[in-house]
């Protein structure tokens, strides 16, 4: 009699607990979908994490640059429409805006008198 109790007091506790499985389950992904918008095309390819109001790549990063540029301003200018350029080519111009970039990072020179070139990097986010 013990032992028809034992299992019967396991098998309700493995009823309830696959019964709770499939709602905590639900729970659980709308809080991934509350937390980190859709994704999609290439974009989703990358480990993604939020960053404040923003989803950015979490280690993919791009680059950019320019050279021949008559001021800094110019070659960081240059530099930052080469990389916007081609993350919008890749990802959508949603991704391309530098501005909302993430660990960004740029070197300028003037290997010659009046001509900047400039390299620079950052990681996609929207």
């Amino acid at each position: 009699m013990i032992l028809r109790s034992a299992c019967s007091v396991l098998a309700i506790g493995l009823i309830a607990a696959i019964a709770a499985t499939p709602a905590d389950a639900a729970k659980k992904k709308k809080r991934l979908v509350r937390a980190v918008p859709a994704v999609t095309g290439l974009a989703a390819t990358h480990d993604l994490r939020m960053e404040g109001n923003r989803i950015c790549f979490s280690d993919h990063y791009h680059y950019g640059s320019s050279m021949g540029g008559k001021t800094k301003r110019a070659a960081e200018i240059e530099a930052i429409k080469s990389w916007a350029g081609f993350v919008a080519f890749e990802y959508g111009n949603e991704w391309a805006n530098f501005a909302k970039s993430g660990s960004k990072a740029m070197k300028c020179n003037a290997p010659f008198q009046g001509s900047w070139s400039c390299d620079l990097s950052a990681r996609p986010c929207r």
